[in-house]
């Protein structure tokens, strides 16, 4: 009953993912511990499921539209799995405290990271109405804007120069990338998105859709190292699963009407309250 009263949560969760790319999923083990009652080794088992599950989903209207790069995403995926086995692993051997305590603050980079995103982000007019194309943003813009927005910020164009230093920042973030999914039981958008930005130079909504499939298979492969010594409480997943689900199809629509970067600021100030919330209670119980 806890989890069925709490699954409104993972609504949120959905929305974050089909709006922003990314940052849902980092909600997901706080409302799961705190909303649903699990303890914190079991949320980000769950966390897993349910953060996978919704990326697959999400990841479908964006492949519909062609924003989704397979072949890059499957090497990125594939690279973060020696970090997702790692990650795994160390969770086993931490305090569940301590855990929350490095998961909040986690959260208060994300939160940063997406703050000074939504800074960067250069306002694109619609077709309907610019006269002169997308006026592209600058090189370093790692904005969240959602896929579709008429205020949409977009990298500069070109294309992806597969030399020694971008294989490198492609492997060094793929398997970061792995490793906190593996850890903390997160999809990493926030981290994907900028790094397909910066080091490959995708357009944003191909970053966005790209990096759904990243955390599908990041979470996919965390899940079946989680799932051999901690397993799924059907009766708390089941019920975030269907609403987060149902969140991601919301924020696919929301993603196209608002502008990305007033969402992305209320998904932070929303990120630095759960983290300061989680890091008093993981702090108090220590």
């Amino acid at each position: 009953m806890r989890a069925l009263l709490a699954s409104p949560l993972g609504f949120l969760i959905g929305i974050s993912l089909g709006a922003l790319g990314g940052g849902g999923s980092i909600l997901a083990v706080p409302a799961l511990v705190y909303g649903a009652g699990q303890g914190p080794k079991s949320a980000t088992t769950t966390s897993l499921l349910i953060v996978g599950l919704t990326a697959l989903v999400g990841m479908i209207g964006h492949w519909r539209a062609r924003r989704v790069r397979v072949g890059s995403g499957l090497i990125f995926g594939l690279v973060g799995i020696g970090g997702s086995v790692a990650g795994s692993q160390l969770n086993e051997q931490v305090d569940p405290n301590v855990l929350l305590l490095a998961f909040s603050g986690l959260m208060v980079v994300a939160a940063w990271r997406m703050w000074t995103s939504a800074r960067r982000s250069v306002p694109v007019a619609s077709p309907a109405t610019a006269s002169g194309g997308a006026v592209p943003s600058a090189p370093g813009n790692a904005g969240v804007a959602g896929p579709g927005n008429g205020n949409v910020a977009v990298t500069a164009p070109g294309r992806s120069r597969l030399d020694a230093a971008t294989v490198a920042k492609v492997a060094v973030a793929g398997t970061f990338v792995g490793f906190l999914t593996g850890f903390f039981g997160v999809g990493g958008g926030f981290v994907i998105v900028p790094a397909l930005v910066l080091a490959l130079r995708y357009p944003m909504p191909e970053a966005v859709g790209t990096s759904l499939l990243v955390i599908a298979i990041n979470s996919a492969f965390a899940l079946a190292q989680r799932v051999q010594t901690t397993g799924i409480e059907w009766s708390t997943a089941a019920p975030f699963v269907i609403a987060s689900m149902a969140g991601v199809l919301v924020g696919n629509r929301l993603a196209v009407r608002l502008p990305g970067a007033t969402l992305a600021r209320w998904f932070v100030g929303l990120l630095v309250t759960v983290a300061v919330y989680t890091a008093t209670r993981s702090a108090l119980a220590l």
